[in-house]
């Protein structure tokens, strides 16, 4: 750490004395990263996407987590286990969750391998150090890692700052959060030499009861730039430390005690105060970019990602055969179950490169790219206490798991005339598993390979301030490790998808507005259907046929210079064409099934919608009024209105006042407060449901949001 305070120092006290003029633009194209545009939409790309610049990151980046910036996209449900938006966080996109959207990070695959999933937790604050993002909706273009099964999330840091700076950014609000950020930079050193750091700590109570978060990160970059060459290395560590708070609160809770937190209560008296999860995840990237002549670019970059952590549990009324171990003999009594304390522990190395050769002359741009990748986890428990009966610290289990990946593309876009642009992409992606054995079922080992061939096609017509695009795309996608679980008689098969998407937008300086239609095919989706698998665990099963079909309409107006107005509204339908229901039957000690036709799928809601009004009465103030709307949502794939979570409609404000000096140079003064009405609602949830006396019981668990509650930011740049 104390090289990292070094680096800021520097900055803000040095780094003025140097050249600041900046590397000519017409010298290099590396002071755009080319690692970036390999996998992003072109802006006539014709795949539907949203790009968000630095200033409007800046503006959104209180302290939540990276997915609530993203909250004004079209189609876009975000939600809060510690129900404040701080802590684990989770997004959906078109219904579609985290473990099919593809995630990337200056062009190298974020998700993690075995679940598929992303956890934004693990690099805290990253919002403050990404300079772009860019959402793109449905299949969308090749990248790398996992498959876009409707969604695709690029994020990229590796932006150029061609002058010095220093920045503080303090933020306070409810439930005692705090979010302090330090970031410095060099600018550009003699035109070659720039570094950029940030140290950053965030820390809440959460809405729910104990819902606590203790989040660190760093970020440091440095690169040397030339007219013809870039070497880049980053840096990036974070630490979390969550109270769980994944259990949800019961629907009988929700009216009495809407922050109840189940966590921890297995312990006699008050809950147990260290039921908690805690990870430390560390990327490295090394990017080498160069430039063969003006119409020839060249990247590559290794990277290394390392992960280690635990969560930490107390359970009651443990068997020790359950744990490998004989009953307990004290004297003339035998001991059959004891409570204990345990740690389910996961140590990862996910390492690789990922490669892009880039061609622009006349009317043709090309590129091929790809990348190899390959994940070693191990997962161990460890029993930390127990009263009697178990070795000190006693490990339970321990397995380890492998995949790797190897992916090749080449994307081709081509003038066709003055106004029409035609695109084509083909990707192949070869996916290897080798799984060796899991907490519940220890003597399965699983050797898979999968290969897949995702191709994608596109033509874009643009005139007159109109843009129309049509594409037709295939993804498909691996199973994650849990499903493998289900056994050697249950095995899951890939999962694909066809996607169709027709858009059209207008855009002048004074308004746009545009609509996007689109069709989502799957075969094979995974999903939960109550089956239990060969331990007895619920597992996912594949489901032959269900799509996704909707409209996405969104505009903009400036009504003068004080006033303008975003909005979009996304209508869909979710359908699963034929789904058998699997219900555990308490009377008959088995399992009951119930077949259902165009049921919903499950967390898709029918209708979400979002807007914002935006007030600039005056220099250098501005006044935002946010409202977001999402429509009724499914916890189960049964259509089924008593297993649900009820729409919901929020406003938040804003306002945003920024003071110029010579020094300071900046200081901006942001005020938020968040569901200004007060609204009890939920945005998440899971349900159990079984037979019993004859009856189907159900429970359902939710994750209530944050009543009122405010955030205020004190930003100062140097």
């Amino acid at each position: 750490m104390k090289k990292i305070y070094s680096l800021f120092l520097f900055a803000a006290i040095g780094g003025s004395a140097f050249s600041q003029s900046g590397i000519k633009k017409n010298d290099t194209l590396l002071l755009q990263p080319i690692e970036i545009k390999a996998v992003r939409a072109a802006d006539k790309s014709p795949f539907t996407k949203t790009n968000l610049g630095k200033k409007e990151i800046e503006k959104l980046n209180l302290g939540q987590d990276l997915p609530y910036l993203l909250n004004q996209i079209p189609s876009v449900v975000v939600s809060s286990d510690a129900g404040n938006g701080v802590g684990y966080t989770y997004i959906h996109i078109r219904g579609t969750d985290a473990a099919r959207i593809n995630v990337t990070l200056n062009g190298i695959p974020y998700n993690d391998a075995e679940s598929q999933g992303t956890f934004f937790v693990d690099l805290p604050d990253i919002s403050s150090s990404v300079s772009s993002i860019q959402v793109q909706r449905g299949v969308g273009t090749s990248s790398n890692g996992s498959g876009a099964f409707g969604a695709s999330i690029n994020l990229s840091t590796n932006e150029i700052n061609d002058s010095a700076y220093a920045e503080s950014n303090n933020s306070y609000g409810s439930f005692y959060t705090w979010k302090n950020t330090l970031k410095a930079g060099t600018g550009l050193l003699k035109n070659h030499f720039t570094v950029d750091a940030r140290i950053s700590k965030i820390s809440s109570d959460g809405y729910i009861d104990r819902a606590a978060s203790n989040l660190k990160s760093f970020y440091v970059s440095t690169a040397y730039l030339d007219a013809k060459n870039s070497l880049r290395l980053n840096i990036l560590s974070g630490k979390e430390k969550t109270y769980q708070a994944w259990y949800g609160v019961p629907e009988s809770y929700l009216d009495s005690n809407r922050t109840f937190n189940p966590a921890g209560t297995e312990k006699p008296g008050e809950p147990y105060s260290n039921e908690t999860d805690n990870y430390t995840q560390t990327h490295y990237q090394l990017f080498f970019n160069h430039k063969i002549h003006p119409g020839l670019g060249f990247t590559m970059a290794v990277f290394l990602t390392k992960g280690a952590g635990y969560y930490e549990e107390y359970r009651a009324a443990q068997t020790y055969a359950d744990y490998g171990l004989p009953a307990y003999h004290n004297g003339p009594d035998t001991i059959f179950e004891t409570d204990l304390v345990r740690r389910l522990w996961l140590h990862n190395n996910f390492y690789g490169t990922v490669f892009s050769l880039q061609y622009q002359h006349g009317k043709t741009q090309a590129t091929l790219g790809g990348g190899w990748d390959k994940y070693d986890g191990k997962h161990f428990g460890i029993v930390t206490w127990a009263p009697q009966g178990f070795p000190s610290n006693y490990r339970y289990y321990d397995h380890e798991a492998h995949k790797s990946e190897v992916n090749i593309y080449t994307k081709v876009q081509q003038q066709l005339g003055t106004h029409l642009q035609a695109f084509g992409d083909i990707q192949l992606r070869n996916v290897k598993y080798d799984l060796n054995g899991f907490e519940n079922n220890p003597d399965l080992n699983i050797s898979k390979n999968y290969l897949f061939i995702n191709p994608k096609l596109g033509i874009t017509y643009y005139k007159n301030k109109w843009q129309t695009y049509i594409s037709g795309s295939v993804g498909s996608k691996e199973p994650n490790r849990d499903d493998f679980e289900a056994g050697k008689t249950q095995q899951p098969l890939p999962e694909f998808l066809y996607d169709a998407e027709f858009g059209t937008e207008k855009t002048t300086r004074n308004y746009s507005f545009g609509a996007t239609l689109y069709y989502m095919l799957y075969r094979n989706q995974l999903v939960l259907t109550g089956k239990i698998n060969d331990v007895g665990a619920y597992t996912r099963t594949n489901t032959p046929s269900s799509y996704r079909a909707g409209i996405e309409l969104q505009g903009r107006i400036n009504f003068d210079k004080h006033i303008n107005m975003t909005a979009n509204f996304a209508m869909s339908k979710n359908k699963i064409k034929t789904f058998t229901e699997y219900l555990d039957d308490y009377d008959a000690g088995d399992q009951k099934q119930f077949q259902y036709h165009n049921s919903d799928i499950s967390f898709s809601p029918g209708n979400v919608g979002s807007a914002a009004l935006n007030f600039f009465p005056a220099k250098n103030l501005e006044v935002n009024f946010i409202s977001k709307y999402v429509g009724r949502q499914f916890l189960d794939n049964t259509s089924n209105p008593s297993r649900s979570i009820n729409n919901y409609f929020i406003e938040n404000a804003q306002v945003n006042y920024l003071i110029r000096s010579k020094l300071p140079r900046e200081i901006n003064l942001v005020f938020q407060v968040n569901n200004i009405f007060n609204k009890k609602y939920e945005a998440n949830g899971y349900t159990y449901n079984y037979v019993t006396g004859g009856n189907i019981a159900n429970e359902n668990y939710y994750f209530p949001m944050a009543l009122r509650n405010f955030m205020a930011s004190v930003n100062v740049r140097l």
